[in-house]
């Protein structure tokens, strides 16, 4: 048994101050606001800190030096691992545009993590490759294809609750029947890496697709033909209160100006902040995954600039990002990295706060917003 003592405590209440928690069992006994010595109990003192939901990361490709496209156990645990070390306690593996074969094989490594006791991997994520190969990016290019019922369908089937999430450009043939099959199979279809107008973002929407992919990133916006002024996806995502989003909050793929303002306008609940990071973040990495990407200004690119390739970015430097040069409260930032992605993928039944019963996955962070303490399932991971 735990308990977290001297802390200012996030609970769905508001902060709570002199209060504790404790936990045990990998589950949170008690949020109270006594702080009187629970006999038996391993005392934390966080010294002041901010004690809140541990981070969900919705969006991630690889950690610690690996990619999840490498689909096998050792690289699954060092890419979980490395984000464990800062802030993220649970976490959707991402894989970019793949074959089905590659797919399958990650899909059988999670299925089989997944059921290990107090596992941080909640589900599978395929970013494609159903995308508009003029708004690919870094996507593979040989992998891109519409929609073909004879991959997904099977992979669906086969995985139940393994795979919870997969992007598709709207415009495409077939995207609307690859999205209501996706909804009936327990997967979260979601926009991404299209050129669609604001017309496909409706028409999706009405098939299952409520969530938009590293929004503004890879998607189409307002422009001109001629004339006239037509609307894009991003405009489809402010306008349409069903669409929730998701944003790469390295002060880089979003500068901090369009963070506070998509903040505003979309609100905490319908806004997760999401890393997007590569095999080099978590690690001391000077080269990417990939061949075609480079590192340079703190991100990750291709190596002819002509697109950001993914981020190097960790659980904290959103949350530093977001309070620091954006200006969000902190206590809606806090909620952006726990509570919202966990509303979004279904499983705030026992993720994303700090309430009784729920998973204990807590981190702390100081005032200045740096790491102090990551809990995973009761676990302490790391302690500064």
């Amino acid at each position: 048994m735990k308990q977290i003592l001297n802390g200012r405590i996030l609970t769905p209440e508001g902060w709570l101050c002199g209060g504790s928690v404790v936990v045990a069992g990998g589950k949170i006994l008690e949020v109270s606001n006594n702080a009187l010595h629970v006999d038996g109990a391993e005392i934390i003192d966080v010294k002041g800190g901010d004690v809140v939901p541990g981070g969900i990361e919705l969006h991630v490709h690889g950690g610690g030096g690996r990619d999840f496209m490498e689909g096998d156990e050792e690289a699954f645990r060092v890419a979980v691992d490395a984000h464990l070390h800062y802030g993220t306690t649970a976490i959707f593996p991402t894989l970019s545009s793949s074959s089905p074969a590659m797919i399958r094989a990650a899909a059988e490594t999670c299925q089989r993590l997944m059921k290990e006791e107090g596992s941080p991997i909640l589900g599978l994520h395929l970013e494609g490759p159903y995308f508009n190969k003029a708004m690919a990016g870094a996507q593979m290019p040989e992998y891109i294809t519409p929609p073909i019922p004879t991959d997904y369908e099977p992979l669906l089937t086969e995985y139940p609750g393994v795979i919870r999430r997969w992007d598709a450009a709207p415009e495409l043939p077939g995207t609307e029947e690859f999205g209501r099959f996706c909804t009936a199979h327990g997967c979260l279809p979601a926009i991404a890496h299209t050129k669609g107008e604001y017309e496909d973002a409706l028409r999706a929407l009405k098939a299952g697709f409520t969530h938009l992919t590293h929004f503004t990133n890879a998607m189409s916006t307002m422009h001109k033909e001629r004339e006239y002024k037509k609307v894009g996806i991003v405009e489809a995502g402010y306008e349409q209160e069903g669409f929730t989003v998701e944003v790469i909050a390295d002060g880089i793929h979003v500068p901090a100006p369009l963070l506070s303002m998509i903040y505003k306008i979309k609100g905490v609940e319908r806004m997760a902040l999401i890393t997007d990071a590569l095999a080099v973040a978590a690690s001391d990495a000077t080269e990417a995954f990939d061949p075609r990407v480079i590192i340079e200004d703190g991100v990750c690119k291709l190596a002819d600039r002509s697109a950001l390739a993914g981020s190097i970015a960790t659980m904290d430097r959103l949350v530093r990002t977001a309070i620091q040069q954006a200006a969000i409260p902190a206590a809606d930032v806090y909620r952006m990295t726990s509570e919202t992605p966990a509303r979004i993928m279904g499983v705030y039944d026992r993720k994303g706060s700090l309430e009784k019963g729920k998973d204990a996955d807590i981190v702390v962070y100081n005032a200045q917003q740096e790491l102090q303490l990551v809990m995973q399932a009761g676990n302490v991971v790391c302690s500064k």
